[in-house]
């Protein structure tokens, strides 16, 4: 197939980038850069340095759509709303339209598990209710929902993924992103020496260890969803899975399995809890695996943070 991946110079559409190629597409990557990394984009692929609104003329030709480009940072979201709704929603609805301009009637989207907000239970499932608490998931609440409705009323066919935490790498395709908000990450670079000690905020939760538990999945069997659901969209239905371990390890697990894997002592400093932040959140992938037949192959925390470690390791 001949397909256009937004985004694809960042983490996860890179790695998804590289899959599609591994596996015979023809790959254009669409990415202003303002995130990205050109050298992430794989060997095979074409670039487009653009932004999504104005993706129309890379169209030409294309079969279907793998969606990343967003702005994903919750803390900046609260502050500058407005930056959210205009790259996220309003940029995916530019898109959408130059699909519709030239032909091409299939989407992956990657949406995310902040869409539900606080849950009501654990796992999350799809049926859940859906009340973000931020501008983040907000918008991409919103880009589902005119999903659903470009689906309806256009014969559109899209799937979304909601998922949490993404880690570990894919061969050379890991995280770098300027401002660093995920644990694993910001875990090792005290390890490499790019930090002091690690933040822990809260450890009187009501959970086995008093810190949060959170869901990790590995960017690879994150990256194989994607593919899985490029070959389940079907004309005039929005489909939408969440991707997740199912049980999920908390702030406490993580920093011990770093430790294991980076031999480094990987001091701690002991914060406050943060407002607004749950004890557990973890997604239930228990839809997909039933419908399309994923599941995790590396969903051990040591795998996840050993292939992040290596990636860290040969690049710093």
């Amino acid at each position: 197939m001949r397909l256009m991946v937004t985004g694809g110079a960042g983490y996860v559409g890179s790695v998804v980038a590289a899959q599609l190629v591994e596996a015979g597409h023809d790959v254009t990557v669409l990415d202003d850069l303002s995130t990205g990394h050109e050298d992430a984009v794989p060997d095979g692929a074409r670039f487009v340095r653009a932004d999504i609104t104005q993706a129309h003329d890379a169209l030409d030709g294309v079969d279907a759509v793998l969606h990343f480009a967003a702005k994903s940072l919750v803390g900046e979201s609260v502050a500058k709303p407005g930056r959210y709704w205009a790259n996220n929603l309003g940029g995916t609805l530019a898109l959408l339209d130059a699909m519709r301009d030239k032909g091409v009637a299939k989407i992956v989207f990657s949406s995310t598990a902040a869409t539900y907000g606080e849950p009501e239970r654990s796992p999350i499932q799809e049926s859940d209710p859906t009340r973000p608490t931020n501008p983040y998931g907000a918008s991409k609440l919103a880009v589902d929902t005119a999903l659903t409705a470009f689906a309806q009323v256009r014969g559109l066919g899209a799937v979304s993924l909601r998922y949490f935490n993404v880690a570990g790498a894919h061969g050379r395709y890991r995280e770098r992103h300027t401002v660093e908000t995920h644990l694993i990450p910001n875990v090792l670079k005290v390890a490499t020496g790019e930090r002091d000690n690690v933040s822990v905020f809260g450890t009187d939760y009501p959970t086995p260890d008093g810190t949060c538990v959170r869901d990790y999945i590995h960017v690879s069997d994150l990256a194989r969803a994607h593919l899985l659901a490029l070959g389940a969209i079907a004309p005039g239905e929005h489909k939408i899975y969440n991707l997740g371990s199912g049980t999920g390890f908390s702030v406490q697990e993580v920093i011990s399995v770093c430790r294991e894997v980076t031999g480094h002592q990987i001091p701690v400093v002991v914060g406050e809890r943060r407002p607004g932040d749950p004890a557990v959140l973890v997604a239930s992938s228990a839809k997909i695996q039933r419908e399309l037949g994923w599941k995790p192959e590396r969903a051990a925390l040591g795998d996840i943070v050993s292939d992040a470690w290596r990636a860290l390791s040969q690049n710093t």
